[in-house]
């Protein structure tokens, strides 16, 4: 297994995985489980739960400030029962807009503030991704990764390394089918599709003039 952090990191990984053919594609994952943590914080932080008790947020796309953070799909445990996030929060314009900047931006808002970047949260975050590809994922939840994205059934094109939900079995990750996407999230998932698009070109076009 191979997992790129270093930003572009999903552009890094794509680029390292082109470069060493000899290791399958579906080998090589970059980190978009900081994104994912710090979007299960802020709902937990939002309805005074732990972020244990959130599950099942998804982080689509790049590790950039063109993420999706989308808990249409997401569950959170109050008073001892599952409730879906939308429902458990009823503020639907919260959810759609300074929940997302504020996960796509939350990153660059660690370093104006510390002036460092959150080195140790990436640690975790790090730590949670070996850990789910070694021992897998929880019955019943999926994580956010950056894979390549090859067969998705999410009208992502091929050939992208894209952070989407999985679960992962016998260290072998395979992607969470069948989640119904509204159209809000289809133009956030496109708009991030697009950026790796043209990322994965610049790259590229660099490394052959190289």
């Amino acid at each position: 297994m191979v997992i790129v952090v270093g930003n572009p990191a999903n552009t890094n990984c794509l680029t390292a995985s082109k470069s060493a053919p000899s290791i399958p594609k579906e080998n090589f994952s970059c980190l978009t489980r900081l994104d994912h943590n710090r979007a299960k914080a802020q709902i937990a932080l939002k309805l005074g739960v732990t972020a244990n008790d959130v599950k099942n947020v998804i982080i689509w796309g790049n590790h950039s400030s063109t993420q999706y953070p989308d808990v249409n799909h997401a569950k959170v445990k109050l008073q001892g029962k599952e409730v879906g996030v939308y429902e458990a929060l009823k503020d639907d314009s919260w959810l759609k807009g300074e929940f997302v900047t504020t996960v796509q931006q939350r990153g660059a808002a660690v370093i104006k503030a510390r002036k460092l970047s959150s080195a140790m949260s990436a640690a975790k975050a790090i730590c949670d991704h070996v850990r789910d590809i070694w021992f897998g994922t929880p019955e019943g939840e999926f994580v956010s990764m950056g894979v390549i994205s090859d067969g998705n059934s999410y009208g992502v094109p091929d050939d992208l390394l894209y952070s989407f939900p999985v679960v992962i079995k016998n260290k072998t990750w395979k992607f969470v089918e069948g989640l119904p996407i509204n159209d809000f999230s289809r133009e956030k998932m496109d708009l991030t599709a697009k950026e790796l698009t043209e990322e994965k070109e610049t790259a590229f076009e660099f490394l052959s003039s190289a």
